[in-house]
């Protein structure tokens, strides 16, 4: 596994689109605002030319998408790169990249969550490149920068990295009032064990994403999943699986195809996020959903997890060593670049 350099204030950090652009009046300011607040952290930031732009759900075409994010890549002075949230059809961009070229350049961080798992999945598995599973850029955009969020930079800038559950979940306080702070996290959070296990210990390899994304690489080159388990099985793999605008049924759909497809195997343990946007199919809820879809393989799985779409979130390293330790609807996360 390819770890990037360590982050440290005063690297630049690169904005590209590679899904949606920001466009509207609004959200304009609230990426401005975004900017403003994680160059006062001690960064620099430059952007490219589509960050701005937004037409059929992307920021450009396929091609100059995949132009842009390359040249962030291979510009040495940019040493990380965060887009501004995720979208519908970073895929498209995928056949455009130049994976050999990105296997051979040092590796960088790419961060973000949503449909940016499309890429950065694909990048870990395919370039054995660590990525984020974390906060977008346009998460910073509000009075200032949550804790959650800020976790990030901690995250890129040390080897060895130690997160804990929050105490509580909630929303968006606005979506267009930045003046305020961004969450309002009101509910009380409480991670599940779904064998009803109350202390759990396991450790593993990180890797994971948005299933709504994820589970459209299956059976493309972009997701290489047997040869990366295979690489690594002797490490064993957590995976961390998140959702949004699932219902019961489709989650359980998308485990069932994963698990049938192998993605499972030498697995020590799974972690599923709190799910956006969830509804139950009839009667047939999430914990449905989990013990049929995962009951079956005889490995811990802990769901209701702050990683995700809804906020406050962990920062996730693909391609990490993660150690979980769960403990009466608390976690602990600890992760090694090694």
């Amino acid at each position: 596994m390819r770890y990037p350099k360590l982050l440290k204030r005063g690297d630049t950090i690169g904005v590209c689109a590679p899904s949606g652009g920001v466009g509207g009046e609004v959200c304009l300011k609230r990426l401005d605002n975004a900017i403003e607040n994680v160059k006062a952290l001690g960064y620099r930031l430059i952007e490219t030319a589509s960050v701005r732009n937004s037409s059929k759900c992307v920021s450009a075409d396929s091609a100059t998408r995949a132009e842009e994010f390359m040249s962030l890549y291979e510009n040495p002075e940019v040493a990380a790169i965060i887009p501004p949230w995720g979208g519908e059809f970073l895929m498209d961009m995928l056949p455009l990249l130049d994976f050999e070229k990105l296997s051979s350049l040092p590796a960088k961080w790419v961060c973000g969550y949503s449909d940016i798992s499309t890429l950065t999945f694909s990048l870990t598995l395919m370039c054995d490149i660590a990525t984020i599973h974390g906060s977008n850029l346009m998460n910073m955009g509000y009075a200032r920068i949550h804790a959650a969020d800020l976790r990030v930079f901690d995250i890129m800038s040390k080897s060895v990295t130690e997160q804990e559950s929050w105490d509580f979940w909630g929303g968006y306080t606005s979506w267009e009032d930045i003046t305020q702070d961004i969450y309002k996290l009101d509910k009380p959070s409480v991670w599940r064990s779904l064998q009803g296990d109350e202390r759990i210990c396991f450790k593993g390899r990180m890797i994971g994403g948005c299933m709504d994304t994820l589970c459209k690489l299956l059976g493309t080159r972009y997701a290489p999943v047997e040869a990366f388990l295979d690489k690594y099985r002797n490490d064993g793999f957590i995976w961390t699986l998140e959702s949004c605008e699932m219902s019961a049924a489709d989650i359980y759909r998308s485990l069932w195809q994963m698990r049938e497809c192998g993605w499972f195997r030498y697995c020590s343990g799974i972690i599923i996020g709190r799910p956006e946007g969830y509804s139950d199919t009839q009667d047939f809820t999430l914990s449905d959903a989990l013990s049929q879809g995962l009951g079956s393989l005889n490995i811990p799985v802990i769901y209701d997890a702050d990683i995700g779409h809804i906020p406050p979130q962990i920062q996730i390293v693909n391609g990490s060593m993660g150690i979980v330790e769960y403990n009466n609807g608390k976690a602990y996360i600890r992760q090694s670049l090694i």
